[in-house]
C-alpha cells in the first residue's frame, strides 16, 4: 500500500477517538473507546477497548500519522491494546490485569501453561467486580523473546530444560518485558489507585516505580494439571513469582 490522502469527513470522526501520550522513547498514539461486546462464559459484556501504536515521532498533527500507516505495514507486527469494564476513570476501586500475549495458551488453549486460564479468569474478575482493565500485551510472548524462540525454548523443555534455563540457552534472559508503554496508558485513562492481579512482583514493582498507587495485589493461580506443574513451580523457584497469598516482602533503599 501506499500513502493516501485522507478523507475529511474520515479524519473528523477520528480525530475524536485519538490521543497522544509522551514517553521517553517518542509517544504512544492511543486509539479508543470503542463498544466492544465480549463473550464470556456463555454471557456477554460489553467492554470498551482502546488500542496503541508506540513511535518515535511526537506530534499531535494525527491526520498526518494516520495517512503514515497505510504503507506501514503493521499488520507485520504487534500492537497491545486493552479492554476497560465499568467506570474506569472515576471508580474508587479497580481492578487491573498486565497479561502478556501467548500464542499457544490464549488462542489454542495449551495446557503447557496457565496463561488462557489467566486471560478468561481475570476478565471474569474484573466483570464481577464491575470496573477494571485488561492490558494486553502484544510484544511480551514468552516472557519477551517473540513465537519463534519461544518454540525453540519448547523444544528445549521437551528435553530436560526448565522454561528459565531453556531461555538462558538460547541467549536470552528469563524476562525481558516490559511495562513503560501500558502503564503510560494507565496513567491516561486513570489516576486512582488500583488493585494488581499478578503472581508476579516484578509488575508490582513497575508500576510502583512509576509512581502510580497499588491499593492491594490480588493472586491468579489456577488450572494446575499433570501438563504444566513443572512449570507453575518453576514460576515460583526460578521466576520469583508469589505463592497463593503470599505478600511482597519492599526493601526500604
Amino acid at each position: 500500500m501506499t500513502d493516501m490522502k485522507l478523507d475529511p469527513k474520515v479524519f473528523a470522526i477520528l480525530k475524536e477517538k485519538i490521543q497522544m501520550i509522551k514517553t521517553e522513547e517518542g509517544a504512544v498514539y492511543l486509539v479508543g473507546p470503542i463498544r466492544l461486546p465480549v463473550n464470556l462464559y456463555d454471557e456477554t459484556f460489553v467492554f470498551n477497548w482502546y488500542c496503541w501504536l508506540s513511535l518515535e515521532e511526537v506530534t499531535e498533527d494525527y491526520e498526518s500519522i494516520i495517512e503514515k500507516l497505510s504503507s506501514a505495514n503493521l499488520a507485520e507486527y504487534q500492537q497491545s491494546s486493552v479492554l476497560v469494564y465499568g467506570d474506569f476513570e472515576n471508580d474508587a476501586e479497580a481492578l487491573i490485569r498486565m497479561h502478556s500475549i501467548c500464542h499457544t495458551g490464549d488462542i489454542f488453549g495449551s495446557k503447557r501453561c496457565d496463561c488462557g486460564y489467566q486471560l478468561k479468569q481475570s476478565m471474569k474478575r474484573i466483570t464481577d467486580h464491575g470496573t477494571g482493565a485488561l492490558f494486553y500485551l502484544a510484544n511480551h510472548e514468552g516472557r519477551g523473546i517473540g513465537l519463534f524462540s519461544k518454540a525453540m525454548a519448547y523444544v528445549l523443555q521437551e528435553n530436560g530444560y526448565d522454561t528459565v534455563e531453556a531461555n538462558e540457552r538460547l541467549g536470552y534472559v528469563d524476562d525481558s518485558r516490559n511495562y513503560g508503554d501500558a502503564i503510560a496508558v494507565l496513567q491516561a485513562l486513570r489516576t486512582k489507585p488500583v488493585t494488581l492481579m499478578t503472581n508476579n512482583p516484578k509488575k508490582v514493582a513497575a508500576i510502583e516505580k512509576a509512581g502510580l498507587q497499588i491499593a492491594s495485589r490480588t493472586s491468579l493461580w489456577g488450572d494446575e494439571s499433570e501438563y504444566n506443574a513443572n512449570y507453575l513451580q518453576t514460576k515460583i523457584s526460578r521466576s520469583g513469582h508469589l505463592k497463593d497469598g503470599e505478600d511482597i516482602v519492599h526493601v526500604k533503599p
